[in-house]
């Protein structure tokens, strides 16, 4: 991408929008807005944006000028074909053999039903679990399918290449195969146009430059892989129209050159002169410049409204970077508009726009209520639609790797994305639904690393949900002597151990250690050197297996109780008078009908437990041979005790009637209470103390509502200040008050005591502090901020039955072992750790995951490969002790073109975010920040100096699998933890912090770049989803209906020209204006529309682990300020970068590191 322009002098870095006061701003996180009914705004838990401004952080310098956002250039720039194929480089090439997919497996279209658990249909999530482990019978181990062609070796990429420097324009792609392939995908023309005049030094500049681009379809060579991907130099203003047809989105041939377009009517990319007095920029073929006289006839556009009104002038922020009108010189004279090119968001002729995948027309900003048009602002720069598209990315990955099965018997595979629905086939490494790395083919040596600086790291699901069509691990019993082990690492048995000697002894793949096989386990060799019995034996056969272990692996050599589950109920007057305590009592009557149970087990061996507190602890004893309940207080808090034993924790279906005569008895005799305040930490000290005195494992459910004020260990005062924002105190917001929950959370791994806590908070929480016990427990947070029934009762009770059945491991250990060469040296989750190898964790669910940095300590060769293998041992749900074995082996390399081509970027970002969210416990905020911006900078340097062909510091190249780097970054730059708008409570950036770093990757992949779909396009008739749109508010028509989620909320935006029909159908009201924004549901109504949306927001609900907050927007609403803030790719409220300018940020920062 070229910056051939003059540099101008802006803002500082991260400095917000300037003030639009007078604007009404949203109510946000529930505080209430003068005028507005409170339920409004109730409990919304998600990320927040800022409205009101803050003092600007330093560093980051928006463009003044012409800086309003690019629209589409060149018809070609916005073919299906936009982002290049991702299949080259990043991902193996298309399969020319192999196995073809059951008829039963259909391909979705468009994020398939498996966004977070790849696969799990709405369906799947029954009151009754399936069982997560299956016994094992010899001989039904799944027989290998012959391996297909699709996983081969790639050769080295092309060296010997003439580089297409690629000046910004539409491009055709000929079969022609007489050019050799281009290293750098070029976005525009090619070489035979020089460059426009003057070069854009970034030195010492320290400005963000807009750039300009438009993007054509990728030259293949599939021999090689994918060339990168690179957005070229010369880009101008003076942009003649084309008249050909637009490019149709064409699969590209296998062997593709790139050939110069012909010059629509003659007229050269410089055939116009610069606008007097504009310094001359790079040149860009598109529409003119106001004032000029368009030649040839715009493209022809399907999906995009050719013409529209100019719109009148915004009264909200806008969306690109300032206007030019606010500060710098005045905007440039207006023009009538010339017909045939649509006037875009802010009244500028933008660009005509080839073909976009359900993108109807640009959404005109926020309008004013008056009907004068704005004038045009000056013409954009850099197109969106030539920048590479997420979009694009998920659906190439569909629609080349979602119809193959994933085979995983090949070494150092990289696997389809998190966001295509696949199926995967165990060959003897570990699914992908359990262990997804940063790449899958790592540096040889220590140096390499360094200097490319790629973090080597894994993150690891180890009891994740499986899709129903994927067998869960086999159950492995070796009986009294226990599973084979390694005699010196104490490595499992797996498929990488080599056996020797005719089968009596096998060599250890970690440590090259010889090791005698028992007598009961010898087997013998066939002609390869393989066991007889290799099929039979999961552990030999399959990447993932438990064993059931042996009274050795248990505390104090005995087997362990079956687990409990203790309810404790803050009954403060709070909770009493929201309804809470009556709504929790009323749940739990049904529910404990669905504790988690082992498979084929009659009834849940898990035991109950009731306490509720306010200052002081009420213990109920509910033994089957009473007639009444019986409740016990203990008021000496300072030490706490549990003042029953027998009688405390039941069988529910043997105490039933006085449980349920419990539960109907708390709400009345709480009624009247006028008692404020709580205490904390007492409650959960009863609960691990009560877990001790019945010598088993358990877990808390703890539902609480205030900071703990009363005289109590663990008391806490507000200490919520915002005028540490921005400065280096900012990171104690985010440490805990006090150290005393750090050892309370220390006594309650030791006891396999997990805690999961319910927060209702009115006001500042502390949840920095209340998060600490949960957090390194293995529990769970969730918060609902100003909790009210009727619009947060359904996501609650959803949340609470997901997590009261959901799989969950107790007194769980964790190790991860690796060969020689690497080790891991840091971990990021939520658990606790007393040695540098253990990961402990009290409780440990199908949703959590824990993330692994691995290190070399040696050099790896690449004959042999690295090989990792994770342990988890664990109590199941019945009291049966087990170990989970998850193994994977890696690729290694001599040559970074072999590292950058197996990279994962949705792993690398889940990463960074928790390496980063972490960061700020001990670090200034803009440090971390500016720690992510460098090292992604090096990262991407390093693949330029060192694997792209020589090419004009101008043009930004990016590798193919990870030429979405720079967008997903921006996204974690701009979340609330490390950017927060004025409106963000420190609460609730210290429940995203917590609760991002124990999220998977699918989860982390929504969470920083919402899925935005059209509703108004999706097929009533048929089973798939409208196609997704990307994340910008340009994306969007007032005559549409979209749905945005990010896995904590769920918002329907409605344009204010939508069809009545559409709203009568959808919303069961006649007009615009009658639509509620307070619904928590959408009303089941009798229509295809309805239904279709509706299960399109079930199934999305059921792929997510929290029950997503529905939020119903309606344009130029004051909620439209909170949907905004998810449109991640446009300028943020609190002064995040759009993704164009932080593209050129970027590019600017490799230019740097270059130089």
């Amino acid at each position: 991408m070229s910056v051939n322009q003059q540099a101008h002098t802006g803002l500082p870095y991260g400095q917000p929008q300037p003030g639009y006061q007078g604007y009404q701003q949203s109510g946000y996180g529930g505080q209430q807005m003068p005028g507005v009914h409170q339920s409004q705004y109730g409990a919304y838990n998600g990320p927040m944006p800022g409205y009101q401004q803050p003092a600007p952080p330093q560093g980051y310098f928006p463009p003044l000028g012409f800086p309003l956002k690019g629209s589409p250039a060149s018809p070609n720039s916005d073919t299906p074909a936009l982002a290049p194929n991702i299949l080259g480089a990043l991902r193996a090439p298309l399969p020319t053999s192999g196995a073809a997919v059951p008829a039963a497996q259909p391909a979705y279209s468009q994020f398939g039903q498996g966004d977070v658990q790849n696969g799990i249909t709405s369906s799947a999530v029954q009151m009754q679990r399936p069982s997560a482990s299956q016994p094992f019978i010899p001989g039904t181990a799944p027989t290998p399918v012959s391996q297909p062609a699709t996983f081969q070796q790639y050769g080295p990429p092309p060296t010997s290449v003439q580089q297409l420097t690629n000046h910004m324009a539409g491009m055709q792609i000929g079969s022609s195969t007489s050019a050799p392939p281009p290293a750098g995908l070029g976005y525009g023309l090619s070489t035979s146009v020089p460059s426009a005049s003057g070069s854009f030094t970034a030195t010492g500049s320290g400005l963000y430059a807009s750039y300009s681009s438009s993007q054509t379809p990728p030259s293949v060579n599939m021999s090689h892989g994918l060339p990168p991907t690179s957005l070229s130099p010369s880009l101008s203003l003076t942009q003649p129209a084309f008249s050909g047809p637009p490019m149709s989105a064409q699969r590209l041939p296998q062997a593709a050159s790139v050939v110069p377009p012909p010059c629509s009517t003659g007229i050269g990319p410089s055939s116009y002169p610069p606008t007097a007095g504009a310094p001359r920029p790079p040149t860009i073929q598109g529409s003119p410049l106001p004032g000029q006289v368009p030649t040839g006839l715009p493209t022809s556009q399907p999906n995009h409204v050719s013409s529209l009104p100019p719109h009148p002038a915004m009264s909200g922020p806008p969306l690109g970077p300032p206007m030019a009108g606010l500060q710098g010189p005045p905007p440039p004279p207006t023009y009538p508009s010339q017909s045939g090119y649509p006037v875009q968001q802010n009244g500028s002729f933008g660009q005509v726009r080839g073909p976009q995948p359900n993108y109807v027309g640009p959404y005109p900003g926020t309008p004013n209520y008056g009907s004068q048009p704005a004038p045009p602002p000056p013409p954009k720069r850099l197109d969106p639609d030539s920048i590479p598209s997420p979009i694009q990315v998920i659906e190439d990955d569909k629609n080349n790797r979602g119809s193959e099965p994933f085979i995983t018997g090949t070494r150092g595979q990289v696997p389809p994305l998190v966001t295509t629905n696949f199926l995967v086939k165990d060959q003897g490494n570990a699914s992908p639904r359990y262990i997804r790395c940063t790449s899958y083919n790592i540096p040889c040596t220590s140096d390499m690393a360094k200097q490319s600086q790629v973090p080597l790291a894994a993150v690891i699901k180890p009891l994740a949900t499986l899709p129903t069509n994927e067998a869960p691990p086999y159950l492995v019993d070796h009986g009294e002597p226990g599973p084979l082990r390694c005699n010196r690492c104490k490595a499992y048995m797996c498929p990488f151990m080599q056996f020797i000697e005719g089968g009596r002894r096998f060599q250890c793949c970690f440590c090259s250690c010889v090791t005698e096989v028992p007598p009961h386990y010898f087997q013998h060799l066939d002609h390869t050197g393989r066991r007889v019995d290799f099929y039979d034996r999961p552990e030999l056969s399959l990447g993932s297996y438990e064993f059931l272990a042996t009274a050795s692996y248990c505390k104090n050599n005995k087997f362990p109780n079956p687990p409990a589950f203790i309810f404790m109920i803050d009954v403060s007057y709070n909770a009493v008078k929201s309804g809470l305590v009556r709504l929790i009592c009323e749940e739990l009557k049904s529910l404990l009908d669905y504790l988690p149970r082992e498979g084929n087990m009659e009834e849940s061996a898990i035991r109950v437990g009731f306490v509720t507190y306010n200052k002081v602890l009420h213990f109920y004893n509910v033994k089957s041979s009473l007639a009444q309940p019986q409740m016990m207080v203990v008021s000496d808090v300072a030490d706490m005790f549990v003042p029953l034993l027998d009688g405390f924790l039941v069988n529910v279906n043997e105490s039933r009637t006085i449980i349920v005569s419990l539960l109907d008895q708390i709400p009345e005799m709480f009624a009247d209470t006028r008692e404020t305040e709580t205490v904390f930490a007492p409650v959960i000290q009863a609960g691990m103390e009560a877990l001790k005195a019945a010598e088993c494992a358990g877990k808390l459910f703890i539902f609480h509502t205030s900071l703990p004020i009363a005289e109590a260990p663990g008391k806490l005062k507000n200490r919520d200040d915002r005028k540490l924002i921005n400065t280096d105190k900012e990171k104690t917001l985010f440490q805990p008050q006090t150290s005393f929950y750090s050892n309370l959370a220390k006594d309650c791994v030791a006891q396999g005591c997990c805690v999961d806590l319910f927060l209702f908070p009115n006001q500042y929480l502390d949840v920095a502090t209340l998060g600490v016990v949960p957090y390194q427990t293995g529990g769970s947070i969730y918060k609902y901020t100003y909790f009210q029934l009727e619009t947060d009762q359904e996501r609650f009770l959803n949340d609470l039955r997901k997590d009261v059945q959901k799989e969950v491991g107790f007194d769980a250990v964790m190790r991860v072992r690796t060969s020689t060469g690497i080790r891991a040296t840091d971990f990021f989750g939520a658990f606790y750790m007393s040695n540098t190898t253990d990961v402990e964790l009290a409780g440990l669910d199908c949703d959590k995951t824990i993330t692994v940095e691995f290190k070399h300590d040696d050099k790896l060769s690449e004959d042999s490969g690295a090989l990792l293998q994770c342990a988890l041992l664990y109590t199941s749900c019945a009291g049966q002790r087990r170990l989970r074995i998850h193994n994977l082996s890696l690729n290694c390399c001599t040559q970074l073109a072999d590292l950058y081509r197996n990279c994962e970027t949705d792993t690398l970002i889940n990463y960074l975010a928790k390496f980063a969210y972490r960061g700020v416990l001990n670090n200034p905020v803009k440090t971390v920040r500016d720690t992510l911006i460098n090292q992604c900078a090096q990262i991407l340097a390093c693949y330029r100096k060192n694997c792209a062909s020589p090419s004009s510091a101008g043009q930004l190249i990016l590798p193919e699998c990870m030429k979405l780097l720079p967008v997903y970054l921006n996204c974690v730059l701009k979340s609330d933890v490390l950017q927060p708008g004025a409106e963000v409570t420190t609460d609730d950036r210290a429940y995203i912090r917590q609760l991002v770093s124990s999220m998977d990757v699918a989860e982390t992949n929504v969470f920083f770049y919402p899925r935005l779909l059209p509703l108004t396009k999706a097929d009533v008739d048929s089973d798939t989803l409208p196609a997704a749109i990307r994340s910008s508010e340009e994306r969007l028509s007032k005559g549409d209906i979209y749905l945005l989620e990010n896995g904590l909320n769920v918002f329907v935006w409605v344009g204010v020209n939508v069809q009545q029909s559409l709203i009568q159908n959808l919303f069961g009201v006649s007009s615009f204006s009658h639509i509620s924004s307070t619904l928590s549901t959408l009303p089941v109504l009798e229509n295809p529309f309805s239904k279709k949306v509706r299960s399109i927001i079930d199934m999305f609900q059921a792929q997510r682990s929290r029950h997503m907050k529905l939020i119903i927007v309606k344009q130029e609403d004051k909620l439209e300020m909170l949907f905004r803030h998810f449109l991640v790719e446009d300028k943020s409220m609190s002064g995040g970068a759009s993704y164009v300018d932080f593209l050129c940020h970027m590019h600017k920062e490799i230019r740097q590191l270059l130089s």
